[in-house]
């Protein structure tokens, strides 16, 4: 069942307790977003940069359990952006995998996706190139449209676009809405939510004493939320009054509102 954004217990006081029950003689599998939930959102995904101190929150709790960065960035930039050796890293929304004890592994994608994204990337830089503040961002199995910049009498340009690739594709290619972005990505049934569940399974990390802990901010942390209600713990990051939460229901369990919240409860949950 769903609940408003803002009728969440705050992971650090009114919730606080019972978190802490359900966590008592379990062992802790935590998986992050990156964007918007150990970095503030900005205007340019390139300026999204850790902070030293939550690098340091992170690397600390990597050092006592399960720590895994999911996002939909591809998989070197992440590593880059974090700068701690010691965490596994999906990208790609689960595509691309890297752990420590086994280097890299890959979800397998059709090569029949790769073309079409190339051209959706193509289609996307002649409609955007020329609208100042628009951003188009090749990954490794996506394309994004970043619109945060555009003027709004412009911003209906860039939905345009995407919807015509999309009416072109129908059977092949969707889109992911983000904060201000579009995601272009392969018509399969994959997302956070199934990339986590894939990665518990394939980091032996399923069993009963393991207690799987989701923390993002955006629509596709959802998926994810989704994915462990139940059977795990959900913590959405982000003030219920902002605009681009607007009246969201979430399966979430808790709420931390802020890069301070966030750092805080990393920095408890490794003591």
């Amino acid at each position: 069942m769903t609940a408003h954004i803002g009728d969440l217990p705050n992971a650090l006081t009114d919730g606080a307790g019972e978190l802490a029950k359900r966590l008592a003689g379990k062992k802790l599998a935590l998986f992050l977003d990156y964007d918007g939930t150990l970095t503030p959102i900005v205007d340019r995904p390139e300026d999204a940069i850790i902070s030293d101190s939550m690098r340091e929150a992170v690397r600390g709790l990597a050092g006592r359990t399960s720590v895994c960065v999911v996002s939909g960035r591809d998989r070197p930039v992440v590593q880059e952006l974090m700068g701690v050796d010691t965490l596994i890293v999906a990208g790609s929304h689960g595509f691309d995998i890297w752990s420590p004890s086994g280097g890299a592994f890959q979800k397998e994608m059709g090569g029949e996706f790769i073309g079409l994204l190339e051209d959706a990337k193509a289609r996307l830089h002649a409609v955007m190139d020329p609208i100042e503040g628009a951003l188009v961002e090749p990954k490794k199995a996506s394309v994004a449209a970043h619109y945060r910049l555009v003027a709004d009498a412009d911003k209906h340009k860039v939905k345009d676009v995407v919807d015509a690739i999309l009416a072109d594709h129908p059977n092949e290619l969707k889109v992911t809405p983000g904060k201000m972005v579009f995601e272009i990505q392969p018509k399969i049934d994959w997302d956070k939510g199934k990339a986590v569940l894939y990665l518990l399974g394939e980091l032996g990390l399923d069993g009963d004493d393991v207690m799987p802990m989701y923390m993002g901010d955006d629509h596709t942390d959802e998926h994810a939320f989704e994915a462990l209600h139940g059977r795990g713990i959900g913590v959405f990051v982000g003030h219920a009054d902002d605009p681009e939460v607007g009246g969201r229901t979430t399966y979430a369990d808790y709420i931390l509102n802020s890069m301070e919240e966030v750092e805080q409860f990393l920095n408890g949950l490794a003591r």
